[in-house]
């Protein structure tokens, strides 16, 4: 599944400071998951996420059932011709709505591990029709809890976003109802039922929603200038490949109530602007309602309860006395007291190279 390239943007007119090797990134790879001959679900199975999860899970693995479960049957034929049944016959394709308790409930039969992808993602969207998000990112959650919990599912591991730390519009507080959401199932399920963890990363490069090809977008229709909202302003990134990675190593190590945290680069969103187009001017629009300036993924307040990793930080609950312990022991450290991870004061900063790498990754 080939994304457009962005090679004319930023190789043949971005000069780079010369450097003896190229940046590394952390791939997340590891603990690894073994999914072959497993059954797994994920709902919001045709978005930029589903879509690269699946194919990452027919290049690695052959599980016994790979449900992509979605609610639009567009979407789906389209996947379904890139991914044919007769050629992959472990895939489903099962049309559902997270809203929906009982088509959930029959979706997971026999199911062992669920990703969940499913939301609705866009802040101006969500801040007009707030119900619409509510039902979807709260109340789905909701049922997919019940669901996975009925049908003895081993494993949830759901999606959450930046946004959802010291939330100011209502995308990021229905992410955080969400998140609590999921931490707190595992309490319902008991010492042996199903164990609930969330995942919380920054921009992937590369999805639909990205800025990047929303710039792109702009210079290919002969934009004079690209559209900046602060000169000030912040972003975590990752690719999809690495959120891919961190969703199933963190699967493999969850032991139900975490909320994981990778270490990815930041940037200001002007470097990044420069670097896709540097012979544009930007242009300063002002930051839109309910728009951070910089984006915080583990809030000061959480510092209590975090610990790190090479590759990652760990949201404890507050329930969890054994799992510190058990990642203590493993090599876990506690984080300092008042620390926060936030865009502006991270340590990886990309430059001009860190991002021309980044967005090679992204768009290879």
């Amino acid at each position: 599944m080939s994304m457009p390239a962005l090679a004319p943007v930023f190789d043949e007119t971005v000069e780079l400071p010369p450097h003896d090797e190229a940046p590394q990134f952390r791939d997340f790879s590891q603990p690894w998951l073994d999914l072959n001959d497993k059954s797994v679900l994920v709902t919001g199975g045709t978005g930029s996420f589903g879509k690269h999860f699946l194919k990452t899970v027919v290049e690695r693995y052959k599980p016994r059932r790979l449900i992509i479960f979605s609610r639009d049957e567009l979407k789906q034929s389209e996947l379904a011709q890139q991914f044919p049944m007769d050629r992959y016959p472990f895939i489903r394709y099962f049309i559902g709505d997270i809203r929906d308790r009982d088509r959930l409930d029959l979706a997971l039969r026999d199911v062992e591990y669920v990703i969940h992808a499913a939301a609705m993602k866009q802040v101006p969207t969500a801040e007009y029709n707030p119900f619409e998000c509510i039902r979807t990112n709260v109340f789905g959650a909701e049922n997919l809890v019940y669901a996975a919990l009925r049908r003895n599912v081993k494993k949830v591991v759901a999606l959450s976003t930046d946004k959802a730390a010291n939330p100011i519009n209502l995308y990021g507080a229905s992410k955080l109802a969400s998140d609590k959401i999921f931490v707190a199932a595992n309490n319902l399920a008991g010492a042996d039922g199903t164990r609930f963890s969330v995942v919380r990363y920054g921009n992937v490069f590369g999805s639909r929603g990205s800025v990047v090809p929303f710039f792109k977008k702009l210079m290919d229709e002969g934009a004079d200038s690209l559209p900046i909202t602060d000169e000030r302003m912040t972003r975590f990134w990752i690719t999809l490949q690495q959120g891919v990675n961190f969703v199933l190593s963190s699967m493999e190590m969850m032991r139900g109530g975490e909320i994981y945290v990778p270490k990815i680069p930041s940037s200001t969103v002007t470097a990044l602007a420069s670097h896709l187009g540097p012979q544009l001017p930007q242009k300063l629009v002002g930051i839109r309602p309910g728009e951070k300036l910089h984006e915080t993924m583990v809030p000061e307040d959480d510092a209590h309860w975090t610990v790190e990793l090479e590759d990652r930080y760990v949201i404890l609950a507050s329930f969890a006395t054994a799992s510190r312990e058990a990642y203590l022991h493993r090599g876990a450290r506690p984080v300092p007291e008042g620390f926060s991870y936030s865009s502006d004061t991270n340590p990886e900063k990309l430059d001009a190279r860190g991002l021309h790498a980044l967005l090679a990754a992204s768009y290879a």
